[in-house]
């Protein structure tokens, strides 16, 4: 079995009912995301404070941690604990983290949902990524992915105003669906739930409702995953990006519709699937 550190395991409310009225001026009840502060503590030291939903808070500490690289591997974590009265979370390690100071002097504010940020220096690193140059994505695993997606239940069918991402394997079967109210926290929680789970990225592929940011790109590489996918588009640092890390990303993927803006030699074209009597509602 993988190491997993001790967890507090704190549920807590998603969604709100609050009263909205209509243009018929008809008064009804409507379902509302959570958004709460989640203050991250390590070893005592104040880190940062994460605006969330809160649906798998010692995932995306752990997450977090691992995709900052202020963390090597999750055995070298003891706890994490959440305390959701005082909207904090408690991180013990073992040995406590090397030049913390200095690691995370320097930040980049990012353009994810909540005022994402990433510590400047894991921009130096992107050079020594090096991913699967042999994965291959087929086109109808692509649209099962999307379709899935289509028909997950979720937060954001029920309240809106969330973001969804999902890692799917090769052949299209979701392993795990996260939802925050930032699509960064989202993708933290799933790479913690990966480290907890010793599941690799090599062959997978991750879907985001949002857009393919610099943010993302750089976070999904250091999950080592070869294809970031999403209903939005791409900004061009993010593009840029994965050119550099060798990623494939996909954008505007709805239905059949998608447009394969980098590392196009993964993808695996199935031409019958243009069919229209084949088409995805």
């Amino acid at each position: 079995m993988p190491y997993r550190p001790e967890f507090s395991g704190s549920p807590v409310k998603l969604t709100y009912e609050v009263d909205a009225i209509d243009e018929t001026h008809h008064v009804s009840s409507i379902s509302i995301p959570a958004e709460r502060p989640l203050t991250v503590l390590v070893d005592g030291r104040e880190l940062v404070t994460l605006m969330t939903l809160g649906a798998a808070p010692e995932a995306l500490t752990l997450g977090y941690l691992r995709n900052q690289r202020l963390v090597d591997k999750v055995e070298d974590i003891v706890s994490i604990h959440v305390d959701w009265p005082a909207n904090k979370v408690a991180v013990t390690t073992r040995g406590g983290i090397d030049d913390i100071e200095q690691r995370t002097a320097r930040r980049v504010v990012t353009t994810g949902c909540g005022q994402g940020t990433m510590f400047g220096d894991l921009m130096d690193e992107i050079d020594a990524i090096a991913l699967p140059a042999d994965a291959r994505l087929r086109q109808s695993v692509l649209y099962r992915i999307v379709n899935t997606i289509r028909t997950q239940d979720s937060i954001y069918a029920k309240a809106g105003s969330v973001h969804g991402c999902g890692l799917f394997s090769a052949d299209g079967d979701l392993l795990y669906f996260i939802e925050d109210v930032g699509r960064h926290n989202a993708v933290d929680s799933i790479a913690g739930m990966m480290w907890l789970d010793d599941v690799q990225g090599g062959d997978k592929v991750f879907y985001t409702t949002g857009r393919l940011t610099s943010e993302m790109v750089i976070k999904g590489a250091q999950m080592g995953i070869p294809f970031l996918i999403s209903r939005s588009g791409t900004t061009q640092t993010g593009h840029a990006v994965a050119e550099k890390t060798g990623m494939t990303l996909l954008a505007r993927c709805t239905g059949r519709h998608f447009l394969l803006v980098t590392g196009k030699q993964r993808m695996v074209y199935e031409p019958h699937l243009l069919d229209t009597s084949l088409r995805v509602a």
